[in-house]
């Protein structure tokens, strides 16, 4: 595969995209080997400086390895780890600025529904409902509903089959948990929560990639919602 000129607009960001699409459509995994420096300045036509710091973003999330001497490979669960000290220490560093970690958890929530939808069996549809009963137990703490909430996601992950994805969710386990904890309102507000998720569960039962895309769309707007009320009340 030969992958397409970049325009001039948003150049670091659209090779980054380019770069995730390639992996995606060469079905390429963990170690697998990407095309050299020159190979990718030569099909995607702009500066080795935009392409290094494309390499570098993704290189930073674990998505690249770059090996001197050697060249780029897809990461794999080792790279992906080495990863979790610095997003942890992001969320540390400014817990009142949550907005990347929404834009980043709703862009892989959103493709990931839409993927379980396609692929769930029955057997995945009963282990989301399991989930979503265990949301809705009020004899339960708080955080432990949080836990559920995470478990129900993190299946929908898992159905999707992408294992580079499935591995950068797992390795972000506490940077979710801890986002989640800051932005689901307490109480919990169980009616709001199994409004929101059962209309997932219902996208991915009825096999319907659209339906369930727009219910996580809506879950994840509430999410921001939640986060700009965190983000009032702290500043107040």
């Amino acid at each position: 595969m030969i992958m397409r000129k970049v325009q001039q607009s948003s150049l670091v960001s659209a090779v980054v995209d380019r770069v995730r699409a390639y992996i995606e459509e060469k079905k390429l995994g963990a170690g697998d080997r990407l095309p050299t420096e020159a190979e990718l300045l030569e099909q995607l036509h702009v500066s080795r400086s935009v392409l290094r710091e494309a390499i570098g973003r993704l290189e930073t999330i674990g998505l690249v390895s770059v090996r001197h001497g050697q060249g780029m490979f897809v990461g794999d669960p080792d790279t992906l780890s080495s990863c979790v000290n610095l997003v942890r220490s992001a969320m540390t560093m400014c817990p009142r600025d949550l907005t990347q970690f929404f834009e980043f958890r709703a862009a892989l929530e959103c493709w990931t529904v839409r993927r379980a939808a396609e692929l769930a069996t029955s057997e995945d549809i009963r282990s989301l409902e399991s989930f979503c009963e265990q949301m809705d137990q009020r004899d339960q703490s708080y955080e432990e509903t949080i836990r559920s909430d995470f478990a129900f996601h993190r299946k929908l992950f898992e159905i999707a089959g992408n294992q580079l994805m499935f591995a950068v969710a797992d390795v972000l386990r506490q940077w979710t948990l801890t986002g989640m904890l800051q932005t689901t309102p307490k109480p919990r507000d169980y009616l709001a929560s199994r409004r929101l998720h059962r209309a997932i569960l219902k996208g991915v039962r009825d096999g319907d990639p659209d339906a369930a895309e727009k219910a996580m769309q809506r879950h994840m707007e509430s999410v921001r919602t939640s986060a700009d009320k965190h983000r009032g009340v702290q500043a107040g």
